[in-house]
């Protein structure tokens, strides 16, 4: 691990003054200092954002849903009385993601840019695509976790667990600068590596996540997040799927459904939801909409059981909306 520099602000203001090229934000750091020990992460100086108590807590505004701040601690969000009283789908989503020592540390705003799990990735010997070499190593090579869809030069697939349940909310992130704020919808934050993008969020340079915001309207929702895993617990999902609906009279409109675990993003599919719009959530609508998430899926040599896991995990989730 190479020497760096490291500061502590109070203010917000300050921490972005102090972002630069070579200059890295630290949170809750459990995995940015796995990035650093492995030599993926080499900063000039760390930003310790832990001393600005203004990024965190939960609030619920009157017409203006809920705003939860990127340092609140993982912990937190998935003991929230008021979540799992009005948005149960998002500490839902937490309770396996990992240990509570792991929830305890980590944050919000650290979850959404966690980098991916890719072993070709992690393995600072191996210089795969997305850190500039040639070529993704899964493709030829040990893929049974990777990508079945959406990917293109890089076969990596989006860890977080809260991405899904969030995206499903009609999340927004904001983000902060020296030069500006700006809001952007959760699911565009996230970018399939390809051509000159050789990244997996669309962060700016210099700019931090500040605050997640849910709409009053996806409160509206019932919801729900299934995982599937190779341990029974805390561990990366292998496929998840995040589904929130309204349901009226037997019938679900307004339906969201997110799929993690699949994809190098979170893997949403409006057509899927439309499909299932004023239906009463029966396995034909359910798994109907399986195949149209999934129809443009091209597993690899030995991840194709994913496909098949998908559709089920689709069908569950969707049918739970309804009990």
């Amino acid at each position: 691990m190479s020497l760096f520099a490291y500061a502590r602000p109070k203010a917000l203001g300050e921490a972005l003054k102090l972002l630069k090229n070579g200059t890295i934000a630290l949170a809750g750091g459990t995995d940015l200092i796995t990035l650093m020990r492995h030599g993926l992460a080499e900063p000039d100086a760390l930003v310790d954002l832990t001393g600005i108590e203004g990024l965190r807590g939960i609030t619920r505004e009157k017409g203006r849903g809920i705003r939860i701040g990127a340092l609140t601690a993982l912990s937190d969000v998935e003991a929230s009385a008021d979540l799992l009283r009005s948005l149960p789908i998002v500490p839902e989503s937490l309770r396996d993601a990992a240990t509570p020592q792991i929830r305890n540390m980590g944050t919000v705003g650290g979850n959404l840019l966690q980098r991916n799990r890719c072993w070709y990735f992690r393995d600072e010997g191996v210089q795969c695509w997305l850190k500039g070499g040639k070529r993704c190593f899964a493709v030829d090579g040990e893929n049974r976790y990777h990508a079945v869809i959406g990917a293109h030069e890089c076969w990596i697939v989006s860890p977080s667990d809260l991405a899904p349940a969030l995206i499903a909310s009609d999340a927004e992130v904001e983000l902060a600068s020296s030069l500006g704020r700006r809001r952007i919808p959760l699911a565009g934050f996230y970018v399939a590596p390809s051509g000159k993008q050789r990244k997996e969020h669309a962060i700016r340079r210099g700019e931090l996540i500040t605050t997640v915001r849910i709409p009053e309207k996806a409160l509206e929702r019932k919801g729900t997040y299934v995982k599937a895993m190779e341990r029974k617990a805390w561990s990366f999902a292998i496929v998840s799927v995040a589904a929130a609906a309204r349901v009226r009279d037997g019938k679900a409109s307004d339906v969201r459904l997110v799929l993690g675990g699949i994809a190098p993003i979170p893997w949403r599919v409006p057509a899927a939801e439309r499909v299932l719009d004023g239906t009463s959530l029966d396995d034909n609508a359910c798994l109907a909409a399986a195949d149209v998430v999934l129809k443009d899926a091209t597993p690899l040599r030995d991840n194709g059981y994913k496909v098949t896991l998908a559709r089920e995990l689709v069908r569950r989730a969707l049918r739970s909306l309804m009990s």
